[in-house]
């Protein structure tokens, strides 16, 4: 919650040649949190011959009573301590999403916090900033005691007027709570906190409006695996290691290669083979390495390569559970991952560019160090029964939509050559049956597209952050800023705020020099 505070400014004198102009002054939001309408200002300069300058300013009607109006009715935040201690878990992503949707957009008011004259707010800025934790901010610990709730607000100590300054003093003296907020995930992994926060599930009416363009377009739609390929923006989203000329968002260490640039020839595109590719993995003692590679022919269902792979580190343990790779397998195996990667490579180069088929196929890119533009993805084609950012496991996945169980041998793990043939299957079956088969009707939008409809279209978004939002999160954004450093998305954020309702920044270099950016 932010701190009352006072706020004054000063006009600065201009002088110069005898000049009328016309200025538009863009909206500002005071630290005490009253609003400066926007106003047109007449100014007049002219230099006399004792050099004084002469300012006249005229406000319009309209303007005063808007800002008095705003002035009168302003905004206030109040957490719902009861709501929040019913909760099993604390303040989440996607309640920060919804407190965003509902004063800049036309969302439900979330249950945590109230707002007051939400409409009174003209500006709404969104920060992440990955590495702010507690510690920093100098908050006591978050309560463990079973009389305590760790879910509610913590306030946040002024800072010292004499003395060295500690934790953070600008948000200090401005906010005077800070609320524990729980990191998308489960027990197992941490999920996107990008993808939470720009993910929002769509209205009642929107979601009726996309049944029936669905049911429009799965009619008039030629049936083919190509409408199924990842657009750019879902292989960032899910991680997938980005050939530089799709998006130059991936730092390539060495023994890294990619892909040529696909041809742009739609006919061409159109005959490009599916190739459905699964690896398996053994732990060594430098990491994960690639000990087996399978490719199947999607058309034919021929198995074009199979190959076990000799790690170059020592193994320290084979994961034959899950790899299905043993010991006795890899004994008088010589093969090497450069000799693995070349061949995937050739394949992958010849012409049409080849679509690659395969379930979190991210991974198996990543073993092989390779970058390709053109993915399909069963874990994301299909879905989770509880919706994103959760994804099918491929075991479920065929049982449920193919009717046979794989990945059932026990201690002796998985075979590469069944998985990829379970992913061939279940794109046969969602070509058969149009993009709606294998969906729960848990539909998500991008947050932009929800603002983009609010207020008869009038709200308008900007993206600031590092690397490319336009070809990622802020696709669907009005206005992105690529940036390359934290004081390059200060510059843009200060520029672009008074020109849009709502503005989002990532700053990165905390996160970097603690060596923690999970965003």
């Amino acid at each position: 919650m932010k701190r009352s505070q006072e706020f004054s400014s000063t006009p600065a004198s201009s002088s110069g040649s005898p000049v009328s102009k016309k200025l538009k002054v863009s909206p500002r939001e005071s630290p005490a949190g009253s609003v400066q309408a926007q106003q047109d200002v007449l100014m007049t300069v002219e230099n006399s011959e004792d050099g004084w300058t002469k300012v006249e300013k005229r406000k319009s009607k309209k303007t005063k009573k808007v800002e008095g109006k705003l002035n009168a009715n302003p905004p206030r935040f109040m957490y719902n301590k009861g709501e929040i201690m019913k909760r099993r878990e604390a303040v989440g992503i996607s309640d920060i999403r919804d407190l965003v949707l509902h004063i800049a957009a036309d969302g439900p008011p979330p249950s945590f916090v109230r707002v007051e004259n939400a409409r009174s707010v003209q500006k709404v800025v969104a920060i992440l900033l990955p590495g702010l934790t507690p510690e920093v901010l100098c908050l006591p610990p978050l309560p463990t005691s079973a009389t305590s709730n760790p879910h509610l607000p913590l306030e946040i100590p002024l800072p010292q007027e004499a003395g060295p300054s500690t934790g953070v003093p600008f948000v200090a003296r401005t906010f005077s709570h800070a609320c524990p907020t729980h990191a998308p995930g489960d027990q197992h992994r941490m999920h996107s906190v990008l993808s939470a926060f720009f993910q929002a599930p769509v209205s009642g009416e929107e979601k009726k409006r996309r049944i029936l363009e669905r049911v429009t377009s799965e009619r008039s739609q030629e049936k083919t695996p190509l409408q199924y390929i990842l657009t750019t923006e879902q292989m960032l989203e899910n991680d997938y290691p980005m050939p530089s000329y799709v998006a130059d968002t991936f730092e390539k260490s060495e023994g890294w290669i990619e892909t040529p640039q696909p041809s742009t020839n739609i006919t061409e595109g159109k005959q490009a083979r599916i190739l459905a590719m699964d690896c398996e993995m053994c732990q060594t003692e430098d990491g994960k390495e690639l000990a087996r590679v399978c490719l199947i022919d999607y058309a034919s269902g021929i198995v074009l390569y199979d190959k076990l792979v000799k790690p170059k580190k020592h193994i320290t343990d084979y994961l034959t559970r899950w790899s299905g790779i043993t010991e006795e397998a890899l004994a008088n195996v010589d093969t090497t991952f450069e000799e693995v990667q070349t061949h995937v490579m050739n394949v992958l180069s010849t012409t049409p560019t080849p679509i690659l088929l395969g379930h979190s196929l991210e991974s198996d890119l990543k073993a092989l160090k390779i970058c390709h533009p053109r993915c399909i993805d069963t874990a994301v084609i299909f879905h989770h029964p509880r919706g994103r950012p959760l994804k099918p496991g491929l075991a479920w996945l065929t049982k449920k939509w193919c009717g046979r169980e794989i990945q059932n041998r026990g201690e002796g793990g998985h075979d590469p050559e069944e998985d990829a043939r379970a992913c061939l299957d279940l794109l046969k079956k969602k070509v058969d049956n149009g993009p709606g088969y294998g969906e729960f009707k848990v539909d998500f939008e991008s947050i932009f597209e929800r603002m983009s409809r609010a207020r008869n279209g009038t709200v308008s978004s900007i993206v600031v952050d590092h690397g490319n939002p336009a070809n990622w999160h802020g696709s669907k954004a009005t206005t992105t800023i690529a940036c390359k450093t934290d004081d390059e998305v200060l510059e843009g954020l200060i520029g672009a705020i008074p020109s849009h309702t709502f503005a989002f920044g990532r700053f990165t270099a905390l996160a970097d020099a603690l060596g923690d950016n999970e965003s």
